[in-house]
């Protein structure tokens, strides 16, 4: 089998060579480049691959389409709103993804940014580098405080899991509910989320239905001393009605890790320059331990693959 890895997993070379090795001595073949976004660069890497590994990097239908050996589209990331499926099902071609490896790192920057934003870091920071004092930035606890989850899937549990060990009570609106929820957490409707909550973090996939679910009707119901968090897709969020919305105070913060587009993010993006907006380029899903998580659950999912199997499937094999 011919196996083309698009771009990089964010893990050492050598741990990479590892991976390789072990294929090359099953006697197929594994080549590795550096992320390219043009379509014609990836044809001409990809011409001949039975397997494709890529992370978050958009793999068009075209580029699918002119892969005739293609079988299998590896995808090292959690959802997969970047990858044609239309055309990967029209070719028959199966498609898994890495769900469940970036659980940890994305609700612990989730927390870490609704801490930031209660405690006011970026401004007493910028404080105190000014020579200046704590005066008119005294922040709140997390403590007592709602935080609703939209979208209470594996990594939306995990992120309530850490706001409730702060002491915060949980709300949470799913389009499927989960059974056997634990009794800190109470299902409500989306209004009713929007409406109480003080710390609202997104964490759906981008689908037609969740594109634009926060926009500015949605973001009118929320409270003026509430922050929003979208570690999830930036898509899922109106920007211009998110950023207009800050700028007029109409909500106290925003912590935003996920853009309309891959970083790097236009300098004039609305959100670089809304009021109290912490913003990251698209980092919560990356800490050591998770892309090493990564890489070790897209090679086992190759290996099921390549032994007629399939697991953390997104389209299954033909």
């Amino acid at each position: 089998m011919n196996i083309v890895l698009l771009e990089s997993l964010g893990i050492p070379e050598a741990e990479l060579k590892k991976y390789a090795q072990e294929l090359e001595k099953e006697g197929h073949t594994f080549r590795a480049y550096e992320k390219n976004t043009d379509p014609a660069v990836q044809i001409e890497r990809a011409k001949d691959a039975d397997v494709i590994m890529l992370a978050n990097m958009p793999l068009s239908g075209e580029v699918i389409r002119s892969c005739p050996s293609l079988r299998f589209i590896d995808v090292a990331f959690t959802g997969v709103d970047h990858v044609d499926l239309e055309a990967a099902k029209e070719k028959k071609i199966a498609v898994s993804n890495a769900s469940g490896y970036s659980n940890e790192s994305v609700a612990e920057l989730v927390l870490g940014m609704a801490i930031d934003l209660f405690r006011k870091v970026p401004q007493v920071e910028k404080r105190c580098r000014e020579e200046g004092t704590k005066d008119g930035l005294v922040g709140r606890e997390l403590k007592g405080h709602t935080v609703g989850i939209i979208g209470y899937g594996a990594i939306g549990s995990r992120a309530a899991e850490l706001f409730h060990a702060m002491g915060c009570r949980i709300l949470a609106f799913s389009r499927h509910r989960k059974e056997n929820v634990p009794d800190y957490v109470t299902y409500v409707t989306l209004e009713e989320l929007l409406g109480q909550s003080d710390i609202v973090s997104l964490h759906c996939p981008l689908t037609p239905e969740t594109r634009g679910l926060i926009n500015a009707e949605r973001i009118a119901l929320m409270k003026k001393t509430s922050v929003l968090i979208n570690a999830a897709r930036g898509p899922v969020a109106d920007s211009r009605a998110l950023a207009d919305a800050l700028n007029e105070d109409r909500i106290a913060g925003a912590g935003v890790d996920v853009f309309e587009m891959e970083p790097p993010v236009p300098a004039d993006h609305p959100l670089l320059h809304a009021k109290n907006c912490l913003v990251t380029p698209h980092v919560a899903f990356a800490s050591e331990e998770s892309m090493k998580l990564r890489a070790d659950i897209v090679f086992d999912s190759l290996q099921e693959w390549l032994k007629g199997g399939q697991v953390n499937t997104v389209l299954p094999r033909a």
